[in-house]
């Protein structure tokens, strides 16, 4: 016991007790911390002018990850980073700058001693052919616009409709809530046994309370209405009336399912419907007016046995309308009732 406390008097006699001896002791530590950080300084001065850690070429600068974007276009985010010392290139900065690019989701950027930079890129994947205007582009899950290279548009692998109703012009945040709306929609039509979204042609966003899409059929396209809810329900409804609508109106070109009782059927601009009863729905010689035929769900009939039959009304005379049914989806359709 008494060599213990012998030990733990003379660790505290190590600090001097006087006042002169304390400065003492703190300068002897301060002359210690200079030369400790003159030594990192030279050391630094040294490394800094190390000819060994000089990027030698563009060949030093490592790329992984870019299947889009060529090895060219990104080293020109490391243009000034040639013949330049390892230990100065902003690894923070370079990875901004890449990931400033559209095709670039996210990138990392270290350093490699000697002399090399490693640049890892993951890049977007688009889920939609897009239109503005006469351009085709993609887009991916949200909202991001991107440039369609002539390998892209080579790719096979791409089979997805073509979007339209988003625009650069548009905010962010409007192309990332309808990109939502698009996936919403693809996958409630892929939750049955079949791919649906694959047979569509056009998808339109453009009104986020009725997403319309155009479904070929036998080297025509159909636009279909089918509201914001019930996708798939209302896809299947239209499947399997089709083969009727087609037989009595061959130029079918637009389908409204928005609606519980009634389904709005148009034809092509110019088209004489016949209707029950006589008379046709016809547009006057020389005008190019797109029939509506409004089909109602008939009430259920109590004989035992019999199918209930729907009910084909005429519409009612319509004027000339500008903008008419277009693969554009510019179409004149009647509001939800």
């Amino acid at each position: 016991m008494r060599k213990a406390t012998g030990w733990r008097l003379r660790m505290r006699g190590r600090v001097p007790s006087s006042v002169v001896g304390r400065v003492f002791a703190g300068a002897f530590v301060l002359a210690g911390l200079g030369v400790i950080a003159f030594g990192l300084h030279e050391a630094q001065s040294a490394m800094l002018h190390d000819a060994r850690l000089v990027i030698p070429s563009s060949r030093a600068i490592e790329i992984s990850g870019n299947n889009h974007l060529t090895r060219a276009q990104l080293l020109s985010v490391f243009g000034g980073d040639v013949d330049r010392n390892l230990l100065t290139v902003p690894l923070s900065g370079r990875r901004a700058e890449l990931e400033a690019l559209p095709w670039v989701e996210h990138a990392t950027v270290m350093r490699l001693l000697p002399n090399k930079v490693r640049v890892s890129i993951v890049e977007r994947t688009p889920v939609a052919f897009v239109r503005q205007g006469g351009e085709l582009g993609l887009v991916d899950a949200h909202g991001v616009l991107l440039d369609l290279s002539p390998d892209a548009a080579s790719d096979r692998s791409y089979s997805f409709p073509v979007v339209t109703g988003i625009a650069a012009t548009d905010a962010a945040g409007t192309r990332a809530a309808r990109m939502r709306l698009y996936l919403q929609f693809t996958a409630d039509l892929d939750a049955g046994p079949d791919k649906i979204s694959k047979k569509l042609s056009e998808v339109d966003l453009t009104d986020p309370e009725d997403i319309k899409a155009l479904i070929p059929d036998n080297g025509m396209d159909v636009l279909v209405h089918f509201g914001s809810e019930d996708f798939l329900q209302r896809y299947q409804r239209y499947v399997q009336n089709l083969p009727d609508w087609k037989t009595k109106y061959p130029k079918l070109a637009s389908v409204d399912m928005r609606y519980e009782r009634e389904v709005v059927l148009e034809m092509a601009p110019g088209v004489t419907v016949p209707v029950p009863g006589g008379d046709a729905n016809a547009a006057a010689p020389g005008t190019k007016v797109a029939p509506v035929v409004v089909v109602k769900k008939a009430a259920v009939v109590k004989k035992p046995g019999a199918k209930p039959k729907a009910v084909v009304k005429k519409a009612a005379a319509k004027k000339p309308v500008a903008g008419h049914l277009q693969k554009s989806f510019e179409v004149r359709s009647k509001g939800p009732r």
